[in-house]
């Protein structure tokens, strides 16, 4: 076994790919909440949804993109945004399909707002997401988590029907320190160095 030291300012996770070559069967469990397409998203509404989801498992990918990039991928037709819409009307999370490469769908990004953890309603966003990713012509649904997610994640995704295949190591400054998100967000990660 071997450590390798990170400075300040730096983050590492452990990312696990997950694939699926047969859709699962699975039925849907009900929910008071659903899902609202996006037709044509805008990148500042996509950035605030992505926030609000991501930000206490420390998403910032998309965050860090021009607005011109960013519409490019969320507004391709082979692309597929909607809200989750809770019995009050207010969005609390955000499915990301992704049907780009032939025969094959990336669920992007999936995730509820922090106060939905625990109380089934991720059981139902995954097995919606699957239900929808799996469609005539899809061969492969494929998805990816890291060490930073939600501690359930990896499991979820693997109940759901997923299939791990792969590891990566992935290193990058802390966008909290770069000032993409707010130092204060995921405090269950330990902030180490100085703002830039």
């Amino acid at each position: 076994m071997s450590y390798e030291a990170l400075p300040d300012g730096e983050l590492a996770a452990v990312v696990t790919y997950l694939e699926m070559r047969s859709p699962p069967d699975h039925t849907v469990p009900p929910s008071p909440l659903s899902l609202q397409r996006i037709e044509v998203p805008q990148p500042e509404h996509y950035r605030e949804l992505f926030r609000l989801i991501g930000a206490p498992w420390l998403w910032f990918s998309r965050l860090t993109i021009d607005d011109a990039h960013l519409a490019a991928i969320i507004q391709h037709p082979r692309v597929e945004l909607d809200s989750v819409i809770d019995e009050s009307g207010r969005e609390v999370g955000m499915l990301e399909l992704d049907f780009r490469e032939p025969h094959e769908c990336e669920l992007s990004f999936i995730g509820l707002v922090p106060e939905l953890s625990g109380k089934g309603h991720g059981r139902w966003l995954l097995a919606e997401a699957v239900r929808r990713a799996w469609r005539e012509g899809v061969e492969r649904v494929h998805v990816h988590t890291c060490s930073l997610d939600h501690p359930a994640a990896l499991a979820a995704y693997r109940r759901a029907g997923f299939t791990p295949f792969k590891r990566a190591v992935e290193r990058f400054p802390d966008p909290r320190l770069l000032g993409i998100l707010p130092k204060d967000c995921a405090p269950q990660i330990p902030l180490l160095g100085t703002p830039a």
